[in-house]
Order: C-alpha cells, then sequence, then structure tokens
C-alpha cells in the first residue's frame, strides 16, 4: 500500500515552512501532539531544536519512528520477551 508525500506549510519559531511527510507520519504526528496536549506546530518546533543534522522531514520521520518503537517495546512485558 503506498502512502503519497503530503506537503503541508507548518509554522515553527515563528516563521513558515513546508514540510512533505507521508500520509501515516502526518496522521503519527497529529496522535502525539494530542497525546501532549501541544499543536503540530509545537511539536514540529520540538523537533527542530533537538535535531543534529538532516532535514526536517527526516527528522519528523525518525522522530515518529522512534516514539511508536519506544511505546511498543514499553508495552512488551518480561515474561513475553522473546528467548534469544
Amino acid at each position: 500500500m503506498k502512502s503519497p508525500v503530503v506537503k503541508r506549510s507548518i509554522v515553527v519559531a515563528g516563521h513558515k515552512t513546508s514540510v512533505s511527510l507521508e500520509e501515516a507520519f502526518w496522521n503519527g504526528m497529529k496522535e502525539i501532539s494530542g497525546l501532549r496536549n501541544m499543536t503540530l506546530s509545537e511539536l514540529v518546533g520540538e523537533i527542530d531544536g533537538a535535531r543534529q543534522q538532516g532535514n526536517l522531514s527526516s527528522a519528523i520521520r525518525l522522530f515518529v519512528l522512534d516514539y511508536f518503537k519506544s511505546r511498543a517495546m514499553a508495552s512488551i512485558q518480561p515474561d513475553k520477551v522473546p528467548a534469544q
């Protein structure tokens, strides 16, 4: 299933910028910002301020991936961890 890239304008730290992300990442961002009781612009500003390198779209993808990966790992109970 292909997720087309969607380009949206967003205000970050007082300036307008465009961000191109797949719809799944926009949905993830909306979910995260809602859970944190913040706007998308505030969340993107936080991500922008913390990134070390790369472009903003890549930083957002990595943030969303890490967020949901961390949530998935936290939900695994110690007795359910597969044997290695």
